[in-house]
């Protein structure tokens, strides 16, 4: 069996007398690439900050990158795990150029102050932007960037320091038709590499799931609704039970589609 990159045993958040996650137990291994799907509060988020070391559990065990959650200085474990949210999309300065929103993670900083950058750093910067399709706007600022472009070009500082997982949370929200679509297109292709770290993307939308993705778990209300290889779990049953609504759901070309029933 390979090896456990992140696990959580049953896990239990609660903030306020609201209880977020509900006993989640989900192990995510070597060489997967897993979707966390459900609706708005479902508890999605709040898992991806565990899994970041950016929050604790109120009640269970959480292991990191072989290490334990609560045993461990997060300050060394984070730089090991890239991570794409918004709430860090927020935090970037809009004059920030984009050379340097990517270069600044080698630092865990944001904001270009003045750290030392060597010549590999800004290599390493310069190719992932262009692996991702923003080779061209380096010296732009993020302020100008569309949201499509800002999504890229943050997947790109979530990889600077070649980190053994991956965190997207909801890369695609907020893209129109195409730039959805771009991005799909570029996940899948860093997906199905067998170098690049282990990655769990969130999203509401199961047509914004790259080909690519090998496994899926489902919340709602804070409780898995279903978990494990993708073409096993995900279903037109579980997916009604996820997101409370009866919904058909079909697969095209190796995407998924799903709709309300009549």
């Amino acid at each position: 069996m390979s090896t456990e990159v992140l696990r959580l045993d049953a896990v239990s958040v609660v903030r306020n007398g609201s209880t977020l996650l509900d006993e989640l137990s989900w192990t995510v291994r070597e060489s997967e690439r897993w979707i966390v799907l459900g609706p708005n509060g479902a508890g999605k988020t709040t898992a991806m900050r565990i899994a970041a070391a950016q929050l604790f559990p109120t009640t269970g065990t959480v292991e990191i990158l072989g290490e334990r959650l609560g045993a461990v200085d997060v300050f060394e474990l984070r730089p090991r795990i890239g991570v794409t949210s918004a709430a860090l999309a927020g935090r970037i300065p809009e004059r920030e150029r984009v050379r340097d929103v990517v270069i600044t993670a080698s630092y865990a900083v944001i904001g270009r102050w003045r750290e030392a950058y060597d010549a590999a750093d800004v290599d390493r910067a310069e190719a992932l932007l262009s692996q991702l399709g923003c080779g061209h706007l380096v010296d732009r600022t993020f302020g100008t960037l569309s949201e499509g472009e800002r999504k890229r070009v943050q997947i790109a500082r979530a990889l600077m320091t070649d980190p053994e997982l991956l965190l997207l949370d909801e890369p695609g929200a907020g893209l129109d038709l195409g730039a959805r679509e771009d991005l799909v297109r570029r996940l899948s292709a860093l997906a199905a590499d067998e170098y690049a770290p282990v990655s769990v993307l969130v999203t509401h939308h199961v047509e914004e799931i790259p080909p690519a993705f090998t496994h899926c778990l489902m919340l709602r209300e804070g409780r898995p609704v279903a978990s494990g290889p993708i073409e096993d779990v995900l279903t037109a049953e579980a997916l009604s039970k996820c997101f409370g609504i009866w919904l058909d759901l079909d697969r095209v070309g190796g995407r998924w589609i799903a709709r309300g029933t009549a």
